[in-house]
This record gives structure tokens, sequence and C-alpha cells, in this order.
């Protein structure tokens, strides 16, 4: 959903607020509405009644839908996966990427994220490789949280994307004109596969997994 000028403010925007400030409590635990409560909670500051009627729709699938949650499996699986994606299309508003991931430990869901850039990206290539650097800030703070509590990790995660030509930026050690603004996150990723902490791997948009984190 996007703003538009002929729709109506509301008159408290609090009761908005505490809302969305509900449900974003709620993608704790509901990886389905994290797409939908990360794009309503661009119009905090001036919602419209629009806004509320798309969030109070949020609320109702929740209520039908109380049995959607994260369950963790009992199989022992040492082995961490992630997929990570950028939506196909820049908002119409900032020109800003949707960026998603998640990231699996054995078959257990153990972290995810659907966010908006901050800043904008020059290509979808770009988003997706920037959600791939996303990512990859992600696994090494749980693969430093595992170390921390003993939880044991078998080396190296694969980083699933749909986007060969950020997987090509990733591979390519030589700068191009394109690639030198995104220069850090080229560094910070290229030195965690070189560590052999991370790799990544081509999966088929209809295999992509962490799609839903960019649609509602």
């Amino acid at each position: 959903m996007h703003n538009t000028t002929t729709d109506e403010l509301l008159p408290d925007p609090s009761k908005y607020q505490r809302l969305l400030g509900k449900l974003l409590y709620l993608t704790v635990t509901r990886l389905d509405i994290a797409f939908s409560v990360q794009t309503l909670s661009q119009f905090m500051q001036k919602p419209k009644r629009s806004h509320m009627e798309a969030a109070q729709r949020v609320v109702r699938y929740v209520k039908n839908q109380p049995g959607q949650g994260i369950l963790l499996s009992t199989e022992k699986k040492n082995i961490v996966t992630a997929y990570c994606d950028a939506d196909g299309v820049a908002c119409p508003l900032t020109r800003k990427y949707v960026i998603g991931f998640f990231i699996m430990y054995g078959d257990s869901l153990v972290s995810w994220k659907s966010k908006k850039q901050s800043t904008i990206s020059r290509s979808s290539a770009e988003s997706e490789y920037r959600s791939i650097a996303s990512t990859v800030v992600e696994i090494v703070w749980i693969l430093g949280l595992f170390k921390d509590i003993g939880v044991p990790v078998a080396l190296l995660v694969t980083i699933h994307t749909d986007s060969k030509a950020a997987i090509q930026i990733a591979a390519n050690p030589v700068f191009q004109e394109r690639t030198k603004h995104i220069e850090i996150d080229c560094h910070f990723i290229r030195e965690k596969i070189q560590n052999g902490l991370v790799k990544t791997e081509y999966v088929s948009t209809k295999e992509q997994l962490a799609d839903v984190l960019q649609k509602a």
C-alpha cells in the first residue's frame, strides 16, 4: 500500500500507532505478516483511513489464522542456511527496494527480516546484493551467539539468492564503475567468502523462499 493525496488523514494518529506497535510485536513469531506490517509502519507519522483499514485487515487475518507461527524441529542438524531476496519493483514514492531474508538452523527458522532499504539502489541487482550483505551481517551475529551458548554449527553457510548478477558481483574481485558506490558491501561479503564463512548459491525465483518477505 502506498500513500495517496485523496485519502483522509486520521484525526487521532495514536490509535494507528498503537495498533502498529502491537502488530510489530506479533512479527516476532508471525513471519507471514512481516511484509504487510513493514509496509504499514512507513505511515506512522501521518496515517490515513486507508492505512487503518489495511491494518485492521491484518488483524482479521491473524485472528482467522491462529495456527500460523514458528515451529522448531526436533531433528538435530547443525547446518545454517539462508535465503535472501529483494523486491523486483522499487517503491514508487521513495524509489527504495524492500529486502528480506530468513536464516535456518537445520529445519528450524531462527531469524528473518523484511525492511525497506535506507538508501536508494541504482538497480535491482544492487538491491539484491545489499540484501546479501544484510543477510551476512545477521549470519555473523547468529554464529557468534551460537558459539557463546555452545551450539555446534557446521561451516560454511550457504546463502541462496535468485540474482545471478548479485552472485557475479560477489565473485568478481575487480570493481567496475557501476559497483564502486557499494564498495564497502563488496569488501565485506568477499572477506566472509574468502574466510570460508559463507558462500552464495543460485536458486530459481520459484524456489526462493524469502520471496514471501516482499509480498503481502
